[in-house]
Order: structure tokens, then C-alpha cells, then sequence
């Protein structure tokens, strides 16, 4: 006779990725330093902080809306020069998706 042991174990790890999962759902407003974490920034440019990326940019970032004036040609080139990427949106992009990674424990 064949004995299986650790179901429970499997059955509560099972049960906390699907309640991550859950909370995952929906609309989220991740600040950008938890976003950008400086593992990221290290794999992908010379930057440390996500402060300090935007100290770099020569940009005057104190607030959403001084980030939100900076125009999208502009800061993507800064992007593309700093940094992996092409673009912001595909940095936020990876950025989110290694975000959830986290958060679902992985």
C-alpha cells in the first residue's frame, strides 16, 4: 500500500496563492518606489532608487503632477538612454509584472 504524506502542506500552500491571487485582482495603485525596487533598477540601468533615476533626469519631479507635465517624448528618451528599456510604459510593464510575481510569493 502506497502512503501519500504532505497533502495538507500542498492543500495550505495551494489555499494562500489562490487568496494572493485574489487580492490581485482589479486596479491597483502601486506606488513607483515599490515598483521600481532597487533590485530592478540594478538589472536594468545604473540607478540605485527610483528617487534617484529621477534626481538623474535633470527633470523637476517633487509631485505626481511635475512627473505628469514632463512630456512622454522626452522622458522616454531618458528611458531609452538610462536605462534596458525603450520606453517608460515598458519599464512600468516589467516592473508591474515582477510586482505581482512577489506578491503571489514566487
Amino acid at each position: 500500500m502506497l502512503k501519500i504524506t504532505g497533502l495538507d502542506n500542498i492543500q495550505r500552500k495551494l489555499d494562500d496563492f489562490a487568496r494572493r491571487a485574489d487580492g490581485l485582482s482589479g486596479t491597483k495603485n502601486v506606488p513607483i518606489p515599490e515598483l521600481l525596487t532597487p533590485d530592478f533598477l540594478r538589472q536594468c540601468s545604473r540607478f540605485h532608487s527610483a528617487n534617484e533615476m529621477f534626481e538623474a533626469s535633470g527633470f523637476k519631479i517633487d509631485s505626481a503632477e511635475d512627473f505628469a507635465s514632463i512630456p512622454d517624448a522626452e522622458w522616454d528618451l531618458f528611458i531609452r538612454t538610462n536605462t534596458s528599456f525603450v520606453s517608460w510604459k515598458d519599464m512600468l510593464g516589467k516592473a508591474a509584472r515582477e510586482w505581482a510575481v512577489r506578491q503571489l510569493g514566487f
